[in-house]
């Protein structure tokens, strides 16, 4: 069996790889944009290509009964033609509820005719790195509301989820909803990244314009969008806390604790670079 791991020097795309190797996974195949510069592990066999460019996808494909897909809506009806031509028998997608942005991803793969497996992460633990430049520079975090919660999940927990489904059939045709073990305000994030790196981080109650202008060095033109569409009314549309990932994994769901005991550094540490 032959499993394509598409975006796999990306964020998930490369957890993905190592959760399957963990498993003992044989004929893992990771599609990459310079096969050399990924730098995977020799047991993985490397292809050049792109889920943007399906042209170059078609060589990939050859072989593989297995897909974990990365989410790229622009192009993702090319690649599904693709899949569906080249004999995929099941895709394990990273998409979203239909009525979401990502939910476009979801519907084309059910129209795509393999069986499939949704992924529907809510926030990423990883999304925190949006502060590291001003934490680093400033010693704080600026936002309007430090009472506003969201349910975060490491990216390690998600990968470990597409892993089993993509190694088993007792996940077709499931959506699944996941989300971290707990809802913690924005406050609550900041507290436990200071813990994580020793060291003291205020949260500063900002206006709408102030924190654009905080993250707009990392986010770019984005932070308008994410400050207007995420961080305003961020209670009103976080999904609640659910065990879903702990349940497939069979094995409790990291912490946002755990995650910023391991990775906070990375992430934050004056002597690093921007990871947003």
């Amino acid at each position: 069996m032959t499993i394509l791991v598409t975006g796999a020097t990306g964020n998930i795309g490369r957890k993905v790889v190592d959760e399957l190797l963990a498993r003992g996974t044989k004929g893992i195949r990771a599609l990459t944009v310079d096969p050399v510069k990924a730098a995977l592990p020799d047991e993985v066999e490397v292809v050049r290509g792109w889920v943007r460019r399906p042209e170059t996808l078609a060589g990939a494909l050859q072989g593989v009964e297995r897909m974990y897909l990365a989410p790229v809506p622009d192009t993702v009806d090319e690649v599904l033609a693709l899949t569906r031509a080249a004999g995929v028998r099941h895709i394990v997608d990273l998409s979203g509820e239909p009525e979401s942005w990502w939910g476009s991803i979801a519907t084309a793969v059910e129209a795509s005719g393999p069986d499939w497996t949704h992924l529907w992460p809510g926030d990423f633990m990883e999304n925190t790195g949006i502060w590291a430049r001003q934490i680093r520079e400033t010693g704080a975090v600026r936002e309007p509301d430090p009472d506003a919660g969201s349910t975060p999940i490491a990216m390690d927990d998600i990968a470990a989820v597409a892993a089993v489904a993509l190694t088993s059939d007792d996940h077709l045709g499931r959506a699944y909803s996941l989300t971290g073990p707990e809802k913690l305000s924005r406050a609550q994030l900041v507290a436990g990244l200071a813990t994580a790196l020793g060291r003291e981080i205020e949260f500063v109650r900002a206006d709408r314009a102030e924190t654009i202008r905080a993250l707009t060095p990392t986010m770019g033109d984005t932070a308008v969008w994410y400050v207007d569409n995420v961080l305003i009314g961020l209670d009103e549309h976080t999904a609640l806390p659910n065990q879903v990932a702990a349940e497939i994994l069979g094995r409790p769901a990291t912490t946002f604790t755990e995650w910023a005991a391991r990775y906070a550094a990375e992430f934050f540490d004056p002597a690093a670079g921007d990871t947003a």
